[in-house]
């Protein structure tokens, strides 16, 4: 009986592997039946890889209840990049990738997770709250940081001559793991109370009541979450196939994939944060949308070096100029919007229309 109904609660991940099975065994007639079948299998494996990220943020929520913040947050950020590094290292690996890529994903993804998940959270969470508190530690400290990791990565690469690309490479990575071990010292160690904020008796027995009381041990998510990144990673090196063929030749913008990897990997972290601001836990969505932010550039950037540096075939690293005002933009909106340890509905506004222009510009191929 339990078993039956675990079966049933998994039924998205149980879905996932019978997909994958129908893509493997009808691959090559698939991609023989025209650009327009290949999109719409395209669509159908996004739409699954979707479902089933769900589930492993599910038990990443399970495990957050668990172990409360700082580490349960981490542990959602960390499924959604590792989500999000297989599918690039997948898609990179094919004949016709693009070679800007990575920096394109990582620039979607800051775009989408602090002005699409912090925006839409903090609008929607202040048009039903008013102002909602957090610690306002956490914002300062996540945004230096990925201030510094956008920079060293993203920014300065444009400088760095071409024959030397392979050193810069190298302290690249080098940086980027100094960087995330300190802060991650500082996450569960001794400043952990940073990314922590102390509600009200009342208001923290109110919090996620129907996660306390669902059956489920932490071994049991972990494999979970383990068993589903690599059923994402089978889907997504199909859909990365699938989404070459039905965009070859049609003129469709690069950044179309780069943002469809990000909105993938982004897609629970979305509904946990919009969820965490409707129940005013403002520091939840902070956590998970500043923290995803980081954790794409601080761990997307060493992983994807590594592989240029073992390849020999550098990616495009550094942000052409319209992104780079966009990330300007939007990092000192951040830096002013997170400074007071209160969001309201004009900040949450404020991400969201920078999120609507990211859109807008990406839509007309900048």
């Amino acid at each position: 009986m339990d078993m039956a109904l675990h079966l049933k609660e998994e039924k998205f991940l149980i879905v996932a592997i019978v997909v994958a099975v129908i893509a493997y065994l009808l691959e090559h007639s698939l991609m023989q039946a025209g650009r327009a079948t290949a999109l719409v299998a395209a669509a159908a494996l996004i739409v699954t890889i979707v479902l089933a990220s769900m589930r492993v943020a599910h038990h990443a929520e399970l495990l957050a209840v668990k172990v409360g913040d700082p580490y349960g947050t981490m542990i959602l950020t960390l499924s959604a990049v590792a989500v999000e590094v297989i599918i690039l290292g997948i898609m990179i690996s094919g004949e016709e990738s693009s070679p800007t890529l990575v920096r394109d994903t990582i620039y979607s993804a800051l775009m989408l997770d602090i002005n699409g998940v912090l925006g839409l959270a903090a609008l929607l969470g202040g048009l039903k709250h008013g102002e909602q508190p957090y610690n306002d530690n956490s914002g300062k400290t996540y945004g230096v940081m990925i201030l510094t990791a956008m920079g060293i990565s993203m920014i300065v690469p444009e400088f760095v001559p071409h024959d030397k690309w392979h050193y810069y490479s190298g302290f690249t990575i080098i940086a980027m793991i100094a960087l995330y071990g300190l802060f991650l010292r500082m996450q569960v160690g001794q400043h952990s109370y940073f990314f922590s904020y102390s509600y009200p008796r009342s208001e923290r027995q109110k919090e996620h009541p129907e996660e306390h009381d669902e059956e489920g041990s932490v071994s049991t998510s972990i494999a979970i979450i383990l068993i589903g990144v690599v059923i994402i990673g089978a889907l997504a090196e199909f859909m990365s196939g699938f989404m070459s063929e039905g965009l070859r030749d049609s003129g469709a913008p690069i950044a179309v994939t780069a943002i469809v990897v990000a909105a993938i990997s982004a897609a629970p972290e979305i509904l946990t944060a919009l969820r965490a601001a409707l129940r005013n836990r403002m520091q939840a969505t902070v956590n998970i949308a500043m923290g995803a932010s980081l954790s794409t550039v601080i761990l997307t950037v060493p992983v994807m070096e590594g592989i240029a540096l073992y390849t020999g075939q550098p990616f495009i690293m550094a942000m052409s100029p319209v992104q780079t005002v966009m990330v300007s933009i939007t990092l000192i909106a951040a830096a002013i919007n997170l400074n007071d340890g209160e969001t309201n509905a004009i900040e949450g506004m404020t991400h969201f229309i920078l999120f609507a222009t990211f859109i807008m510009l990406s839509s007309i191929g900048l």
